[in-house]
């Protein structure tokens, strides 16, 4: 099969799907493997390190697309690709649609077939495309939170971890999978008080063992309202797969917070989990609401793109090669990973979409 990879043109996106290694694999596996010239420079790969292996080199995006039948890509396509995407096409990426009609029905006018990475779900449930950037974009939403908190950010002029004589800063993560969970584990190792809010008890016994300054709770109204209004950090990362994220935040809570506070929505991808939540880039990153300083960031992982590329590489690439197999829909985990397909709504999760 000619699988092509596209540079990605998303705002700051420097991912790249595929990194020279897995491209090579492929090509060995007798496949043609079409790279966007200069799609992997972002992410610290050079053209010659893929064609030393066998890639080809297409001049522009539509010559990617014209070349590819199996378009491997990482972010949702955008006004660009979509000019160029068409019906026989096989679209493999990123597309968090629940938020999304207007791409929605761009795709369903196309007529092409979308497996979704964040909806290649396992007979237990796991997402395992959608894992690593968790992982990532929860690690960032510690990182990015701590920094603007710092005054000449606009931040309240906390430091998180604290030291001898003075408080330590206090982080509120919602959910408690991958992204939650790593974004409690940082922080919780960096010294702050942490509280995880998750509603499956052996995710809150995983969070217990994270350390004594680390307190895992059932998501009672009031209780978050509590733990909220004294929070510095709040970070959201509730998912239900395929679908729009709940608001557990509400801008109520919001207004009981200092001035100068921090909220991160990790789930702003599936709309985001805060009711005052939008969509940001890393361009423009940030605003305020309340008196709050909002981080809501589309594609956070892009920020870091030669780890982003490497681990999600890792995890697409053996699913890459069932779908170029083309013997592929006997694989129930990705035909469940089938959002659109034949100008029609698959998932179950966008049955019931606005369009």
């Amino acid at each position: 099969m000619r699988i092509g990879v596209p540079k990605e043109t998303k705002t700051l996106e420097g991912r790249v799907a595929l990194v020279p290694a897995a491209a090579g694999d492929l090509v060995k596996r007798g496949h043609e493997v079409w790279l966007e010239k200069d799609a992997g420079v972002k992410s610290g790969f050079k053209d010659e390190q893929y064609t030393r292996l066998g890639v080809k080199i297409a001049p522009d995006a539509a010559a990617l697309y014209e070349k590819g039948e199996l378009i491997v890509k990482v972010k949702e396509p955008i006004e660009g690709d979509l000019a160029l995407l068409r019906k026989d096409h096989l679209l493999f990426c990123y597309l968090h649609l629940a938020p999304l009609p207007e791409l929605t029905r761009r795709l369903l006018d196309i007529g092409l077939t979308g497996v979704a990475f964040e909806t290649v779900e396992l007979d237990n449930g796991d997402l395992p495309l959608l894992a690593p950037m968790s992982v990532i974009a929860g690690k960032i939403g510690v990182q990015v939170g701590t920094h603007l908190l710092h005054q000449p950010m606009g931040g309240k002029g906390k430091l998180l971890g604290g030291l001898p004589s003075t408080e330590r800063g206090k982080v509120v993560v919602f959910g408690a999978g991958q992204a939650g969970g790593n974004s409690a584990a940082l922080a919780a190792a960096g010294g702050s008080n942490v509280v995880v809010f998750e509603k499956r008890q052996d995710r809150m016994d995983e969070m217990m063992r994270l350390g004594n300054n680390v307190t895992a709770l059932y998501p009672y109204d009031d209780v978050v309202a509590r733990e909220v209004a004294s929070a510095d950090l709040v970070i959201g990362a509730v998912l239900v797969t395929g679908a729009v994220a709940p608001h557990v935040l509400t801008r109520e809570m919001l207004k009981g917070m200092e001035p100068g506070s921090v909220v991160v929505d990790i789930s702003i991808d599936q709309g985001g989990c805060f009711e005052t939540s939008r969509p940001t880039t890393w361009k423009e990153p940030t605003y305020v609401e309340e008196g709050v300083t909002h981080f809501a960031v589309t594609n956070m992982p892009g920020a870091v793109p030669q780890t982003s590329s490497q681990a999600i590489c890792a995890a697409i690439l053996p699913w890459v090669n069932k779908l170029a197999s083309g013997k592929w829909r006997d694989n129930q985990a990705l035909v469940r990973g089938i959002n659109v397909e034949g100008g029609k709504l698959v998932h179950p999760a966008l049955q019931g979409m606005k369009l």
